[in-house]
């Protein structure tokens, strides 16, 4: 995998990393836990497993003051507070917002502006609440309106007032940017595996079948011959720069908002790059304003993800194709396929249309949050709850995309005796046969116009360039001699192909070589030799 993602990593100006001046302060890593900086991950002390998380502070009206109440005489409405929770869909990102609180409460301490015994209760409490949301024991409250204040007054519950000082220097605008970078530094990781697995499908398949030649398309009309391999290591090279792209936003995204505070940072001494060390971000946001404000980490992310969509929509299309009676150069297994509702006789490859139409989601959600941001004024703006759920379901489309085609690569057969058959059709050798009369000496207009009229003899005849006897050939031209016909028919067309990344067999053996490499796949397991 560190050759693979060394090799599709492409520099970037933007990527590269600014020098910033260290402060000396100790810095920290959540996966570590030093003597002086305890991170409680594991099972919380019997006294906070067995206390239980109510309301603290109410209203007189009985309902919960919100944690950001002071200024407020009256409690929102009911339509009010169910048009503005995002708990329904943003409590996805509860352990990053965990890994966040941790990260910062730890800080805090450090610097002196809590004391070690409110982060050691603070991160206690953090733990036991991450415990009971993974064992499904922990109550989504709407009207404490997202995943931050749930957590912060679960907390609050839990431990009292030592979870009243997690959020200095804190507002939920760097929180929520921080919790989102993290999340999608995950997905990415995750997408770029899943591209990773279905290079394997497509590069096993070439494998299986590197001698195999099939027409290729141009205009959706037969133009040369080509082979399988070639055509599938097609795919390959698209699906690598789809993760360089995904790897190159990671590298961007990478920074840390948090200690940004609502826009203009704060008077506090706090240390963001403790911060930002302990969450293994690259360093902290420059800018806080930048920091809170800017979403065009997930534009990128998306836009990514549409176009990894749109190569996954062509290959979905040319298999759906491929499968049809009228091709017949693929059959997909039953495991793979459906049927029809009342046509007993379909066999429909269901899962590829599928991927053709899923990449209209993934392109619509990078549409949503593209005019979402258009116009926004700086800094922070509460349209920006919206940008979740567009991204939450592109990560899961592309992610279902890519683990379906790569499923499906592994459940089909090349019909190799129907392919055969149909390769003679279209005269796919004639662009050959112009490059026959280059070497002799014919300027290429001149040997294109030649070959034109060769075929159009073809076609008269109802016969292949192959076909012709030299006699036929010599009254177009004089140059044909008996060894153009070392040059005709698909099978010597394809081994006169000799240029770097074309499809003879050589170079296409040079290619499948390097992306098994790459793809840490054993091609020797595959040869036909």
């Amino acid at each position: 995998m560190a050759a693979y993602t060394s090799q599709i990593h492409q520099t970037s100006i933007f990527s590269s990393q600014p020098t910033y001046p260290k402060p000396s302060n100790p810095q920290i890593s959540i996966s570590q836990t030093p003597k002086t900086l305890k991170f409680y991950t594991k099972t919380p002390s019997k006294s906070l497993r067995s206390a239980s998380i109510s309301p603290t502070m109410s209203t007189e009206k009985g309902k919960e003051a919100k944690l950001w109440g002071g200024r407020f005489e009256e409690s929102v409405t009911e339509i009010v507070e169910k048009f503005t929770e995002s708990i329904s869909f943003d409590k996805a990102l509860y352990k990053h917002d965990i890994m966040g609180s941790r990260a910062h409460a730890s800080m805090l301490a450090q610097q002196e502006l809590i004391s070690v015994e409110d982060r050691d209760s603070i991160l206690q409490g953090l733990a036991e609440i991450e415990r009971r949301i993974e064992a499904g024991e922990f109550v989504w409250r709407s009207d404490r309106e997202d995943v931050h204040m749930n957590i912060e007054a679960a907390l609050t519950d839990l431990i009292g007032e030592p979870a009243k000082k997690l959020h200095t220097a804190r507002s939920r605008n760097d929180q929520v940017s921080t919790d989102f970078r993290l999340w999608c530094r995950d997905a990415i990781d995750n997408i770029v595996n899943k591209i990773k697995r279905l290079q394997v499908s497509l590069v096993t398949l070439a494998l299986k079948n590197d001698d195999l030649i099939v027409p290729g398309y141009t205009h959706l009309q037969r133009a040369q011959p080509v082979l399988l391999a070639h055509l599938l290591l097609a795919y390959v090279e698209q699906l690598g720069r789809d993760a360089g792209r995904l790897i190159d936003c990671r590298a961007r995204l990478n920074y840390c908002p948090l200690g940004a505070c609502a826009l203009a940072g704060t008077g506090l001494p706090i240390d963001r790059f403790m911060t930002s060390d302990a969450l293994s971000f690259t360093g902290p946001l420059r800018n806080s304003i930048d920091a809170v404000s800017d979403r065009d980490f997930i534009l990128e992310f998306l836009s990514a993800n549409s176009i990894t969509a749109i190569h996954l929509s062509r290959l979905g299309e040319e298999w759906v194709v491929w499968a049809t009676e009228e091709f017949g150069f693929i059959t997909p297994s039953d495991s793979v396929s459906t049927g029809s509702s009342i046509m007993p006789q379909k066999k429909n490859p269901d899962p590829m249309e599928l991927v053709r139409g899923k990449s209209a989601r993934v392109v619509g959600d990078l549409v949503t949050l593209l005019v979402l941001c258009k116009g926004l004024p700086q800094a922070y703006n509460r349209d920006l709850q919206e940008d979740k759920e567009p991204v939450f379901d592109s990560v899961k489309t592309i992610i279902g995309m890519l683990e379906v085609s790569s499923e499906f690569a592994q459940n089909i057969a090349f019909n190799k005796d129907k392919i055969q058959k149909s390769l003679p059709a279209g005269h796919l050798d004639a662009t050959t046969v112009a490059d026959y009369l280059v070497k002799k000496g014919v300027p290429f207009r001149t040997g294109h116009d030649i070959v034109g009229r060769a075929v159009a003899l073809c076609v008269s005849k109802s016969c292949t360039l192959q076909d012709l006897t030299l006699d036929e050939l010599r009254g177009i031209s004089p140059v044909f001699d008996n060894d153009v016909y070392d040059y005709l028919g698909v099978e010597n067309s394809v081994k006169h192909f000799c240029s770097y990344g074309s499809t003879g067999s050589e170079c296409v053996a040079s290619q499948l070589d390097f992306w098994a490499e790459q793809l840490d796949i054993d091609g020797s397991a595959y040869s036909q030799n």
